[in-house]
């Protein structure tokens, strides 16, 4: 599998993604599978509102499962220790300033499906993240957003923890 089609996800991402497989297929499938089992004790299926409920759910349960095993599968864990040093790169937190303001940011810079810009995880695929990797500190990027072209200085590199 070429380095195109994997998906890129820092330790903690690949963790968490571990963890929910885990949760899928040891608990949610079991809890669903007592759900049928209980419909089922209502009597005739085919009027059974519950019974179909509880097919649906595992129907999407099943999906789901599915879709992270896939995750899993094609996972790449980027060591953040690997990165060229005092640049930005997947699993380092970069402190951003706006060119114009004294207003800073800091953002961990994740895998496209571990973004969470709410708690300053941004995918590497987004237009910041984009703008900044393999920058380093004191370099200006330019980010162009719907609102217009943003200018960041590039304040602090670390790697995240």
């Amino acid at each position: 599998m070429t380095d195109k089609n994997r998906e890129l996800l820092t330790r903690e991402g690949f963790e968490k993604l571990q963890e929910e497989f885990n949760y899928l297929t040891e608990e949610r499938r079991r809890e669903v599978a007592d759900r049928i089992r209980q419909a089922r004790e209502f009597g005739d299926i085919s009027e059974n509102s519950e019974y179909d409920d509880a097919k649906n759910e595992q129907y999407l349960l099943e999906r789901r499962i599915s879709e992270v095993q896939r995750r899993l599968r094609n996972a790449k864990v980027v060591d953040p220790s690997g990165a060229e040093a005092g640049a930005v790169d997947l699993g380092t937190r970069v402190t951003l300033r706006l060119i114009g303001k004294d207003e800073e940011r800091t953002f961990e810079i994740v895998g496209a499906n571990e973004s969470d810009p709410g708690s300053g995880k941004l995918s590497h695929s987004s237009p910041v993240g984009r703008a900044v990797l393999k920058r380093r500190v004191g370099e200006t990027v330019t980010v162009s957003t719907p609102r217009g072209a943003t200018e960041y200085e590039i304040v602090n590199i670390e790697a995240a923890s």
